[in-house]
């Protein structure tokens, strides 16, 4: 998902005008009752063919909706905006708690989705550049269809009682060979990143696309990683160690995201693993080096493809960690044609409730109940059904809350309108604070 920066210098006056048209309502609803608390089991089921499959496309390369000329203008920023917060100046808190503890404090979890994750891409898989900026012009966060991150998105979050947000950014088309980051990127980066932090949010960013399926057109993780380690290495650590010195100073309440759905399919499935294993390594290793608060920062580190079944294989290892600040990160899109394509468009029945139960369970007898918490990074539903999908956005966050694990919903700006900060179905974050309030 990728987009770039049209914030420009201008007026006050224009930057009240716009803040005062863009304010609205947002949707909130009352608590009413809950899913049912979730019984143990340790009943598991077949392996969906989704799930063992290399997930080269998720719910979050899908395109957000047509929008109007309106809602993709670029909001009018002044200059304090455009300039990089001063969060990094003073270094924040860092508290004498677990990672399951902050995990624990985090409620409803959301996704800004294709927005600082946008990029020049292959997104359909024809071998063609489908999606790319203007001759001349840089990559910002509207190429895919959002509009300029704004503010008032996270005050409009905080006001539906979403307290954390994962933010995935891809660096791909803002680097050289080398892994340099273009000021201007990291800049943005981080000013988005302190609209969520100056709400004391918890805040989740990562390299995304950067380890997508399009090697042609600008990914690099995985082809790299196989053919020369050593370059790969060198690119890698240098662009962690950018983003761990831009953001050392930041409180606990932001976690590193080593990458994003990344696995080794065409190699022998030792060696994938053995691979992966190295990455989450070096990536721990890289962040604990760095100076500030990285040494103790809470660490995201990358399942197997993301995927629950694959992760909970035995050969996935997670890495070692001299500060023991370490956290899982999974996606949740089963069933697949229900979470990211509207072709199987209802879910609820018995046997699809028990089989999200069981896959929840893997993962707290895998990990969360061994001392390893975890975090569902993505979770999405496209079923045009709505009942359906309310269903299931409450029934996998009462799960995810019996079970100590925390669950970020994927919205790729089909959901939150991100101009009048209203729902689109009111009714999938009223699912949310059901489970929360």
């Amino acid at each position: 998902m990728f987009k770039r920066i049209l914030c420009g210098i201008i007026t006050c006056a224009l930057i009240i005008g716009t803040i005062s048209a863009c304010q609205n309502s947002v949707t909130s609803s009352d608590s009413s009752s809950s899913v049912s608390s979730v019984e143990e089991t340790s009943a598991t089921t077949e392996q969906t063919e989704e799930e063992t499959s290399s997930p080269e496309t998720t719910a979050e390369e899908t395109s957000a909706p047509e929008t109007t000329v309106e809602e993709t203008k670029a909001p009018d920023t002044s200059a304090e905006e455009t300039n990089p917060p001063a969060s990094n100046d003073t270094p924040g808190e860092m508290r004498d708690i677990t990672s399951q503890q902050l995990v624990d404090e985090m409620k409803i979890g959301w996704n800004l989705g294709n927005t600082l994750d946008v990029c020049q891409a292959d997104r359909n898989g024809d071998g063609n550049l489908d999606e790319h900026a203007e001759e001349g012009e840089k990559v910002d966060e509207t190429l895919w269809g959002n509009v300029m991150t704004t503010p008032e998105l996270f005050d409009a979050l905080l006001q539906d009682g979403i307290n954390s947000v994962r933010i995935p950014v891809t660096w791909r088309d803002h680097i050289d060979d080398e892994g340099n980051i273009d000021t201007e990127w990291m800049d943005r980066v981080q000013q988005v990143v302190d609209y969520a932090i100056d709400r004391d949010m918890y805040v989740i960013i990562n390299l995304h696309h950067d380890g997508g399926g399009d090697p042609n057109f600008g990914a690099w993780i995985r082809t790299m990683a196989v053919s020369d380690y050593d370059a790969f290495y060198a690119r890698f650590s240098n662009m962690w160690k950018q983003i761990a010195e831009r953001f050392k100073n930041y409180s606990d309440k932001l976690i590193f995201e080593c990458m994003n759905e990344v696995g080794f399919d065409d190699l022998d499935k030792n060696k994938a693993y053995d691979l992966l294993n190295k990455i989450n390594q070096d990536f721990v290793d890289i962040i604990r080096s760095t100076g500030g608060n990285n040494p103790q920062r809470h660490l995201l580190i990358s399942g197997y493809w993301t995927d629950i079944k694959s992760t909970c294989d035995s050969k996935f290892k997670m890495p070692t960690d001299p500060a023991n600040r370490m956290i899982l990160s999974v996606h949740y899109y089963t069933p697949w044609d229900f979470c990211t394509v509207d072709i199987k468009h209802t879910w609820g029945t018995d046997s699809e409730k028990k089989e999200m139960k069981d896959l929840i369970t893997m993962m707290y007898d895998n990990y969360v109940k061994k001392g390893t918490p975890v975090i569902i990074g993505e979770y999405g539903v496209s079923g045009s059904d709505v009942a359906s999908c309310e269903l299931f956005i409450e029934t996998l966050n009462q799960l995810c809350k019996d079970y100590g694990i925390a669950a970020y919903f994927w919205d790729n700006g089909e959901h939150l309108n991100r101009t009048t900060f209203e729902w689109k179905k009111p009714g999938f974050v009223e699912a949310m604070q059901r489970v929360y309030n």
